[in-house]
């Protein structure tokens, strides 16, 4: 004898459930709230708005920074002559600036990421004696401000005989207590043990497979350390300040920070138009910034995410 199973549509409590009213769906579309809206627009013009001032003042004449209204252009923009005049301003120095600059920021950016990536990899991988005291010290070394540290950096180079060198302002921005910690967060989860071992196991030596599998795979966190770094190299002002005394060598945050004093002093090889060289001389310097954010934004986005989720 077959037993019939009731289905659920001819049970009581099924017909019970079909007969009560139910309830409205929720709308699938995301309610708009109007004071977060506000708050958003707020913040945007907050970080968009010294952009924008930066842009229309360096279309001015230094007349016409006090004469006309901050946030629009002039009667006569001269951007192109305000450029061409900052490029050639004491014999084209800004060109140097800028060429500096660079070569500053590059080669500290380039360094300490290997540098952090290499220390990270070591933290993540290797267990040692005094393991935990010593990454507990690199994590208090975050803490401490860049400016504590410049007299005595400077004194060091002092004795070392490397004040008033390119090198006085590069190594000590080899050193990024935080970007060790960043690689060491990432390298525990983008590179397997397992790969590893199968490399010892083949063989390889430990160099070998920091250089071949370690690097590789460690390379968008290598790119958000070396973002970090160019930005805090390029921008950094105190330390160049106390480290160079040739012109020649100067930074563009030194250099342009010179011809501000020259401007609101009247010094030697002070013009007109000088305060109008520096607003120009600010806006061009943050190009190359805007252009490695853009280049290598992917990267970095993808360096920020992966290193906190279990693979």
């Amino acid at each position: 004898m077959t037993t019939v199973t009731p289905t659920a549509s001819t049970t009581p409590a099924a017909k019970r459930v079909a007969a009560e009213p139910r309830a409205p769906r929720r709308s699938s579309t995301r309610r708009r709230s109007t004071p977060l809206t506000i708050a958003m627009l707020a913040v945007l013009a907050y970080f968009l708005l010294p952009l924008f001032w930066l842009l229309i003042a360096s279309t001015k004449s230094t007349q016409d920074l006090f004469n006309s209204f901050g946030l629009w252009f002039s009667h006569a923009p001269q951007l192109l002559s305000n450029i061409k005049a900052t490029f050639t301003q004491d014999d084209g120095v800004f060109g140097r600036w800028l060429l500096n600059t660079v070569l500053y920021a590059g080669a500290s950016a380039l360094g300490a990421a290997l540098l952090a990536a290499a220390a990270g990899y070591g933290f993540a991988k290797y267990r040692f004696r005094g393991h935990g005291a010593a990454f507990n010290l690199v994590l208090g070394a975050i803490m401490i401000p860049t400016t504590a540290l410049a007299i005595p950096t400077y004194l060091l180079f002092a004795k070392a005989g490397l004040v008033n060198t390119p090198w006085a302002v590069i190594l000590p921005s080899l050193i990024s207590p935080f970007g060790l910690y960043l690689m060491r967060i990432y390298a525990e989860d983008a590179v397997p043990d397992s790969l590893i071992e199968a490399a010892r196991m083949d063989g390889a030596g430990e160099f070998r497979i920091f250089c071949t599998i370690g690097l590789r795979l460690l390379a968008p966190g290598l790119v958000t350390v070396i973002l970090f770094t160019l930005v805090a190299t390029w921008n950094n002002y105190f330390l160049p300040l106390i480290m160079l005394n040739d012109p020649n060598l100067y930074p563009i945050t030194v250099g342009l920070s010179s011809w501000a004093a020259q401007a609101q002093n009247g010094g030697a090889g002070a013009s007109s138009d000088m305060l109008a060289l520096v607003v120009t001389g600010s806006l061009i310097s943050i190009i190359p910034l805007v252009l490695a954010f853009l280049l290598l934004q992917r990267y970095w986005q993808s360096g920020l995410a992966t290193g906190g989720v279990k693979q």
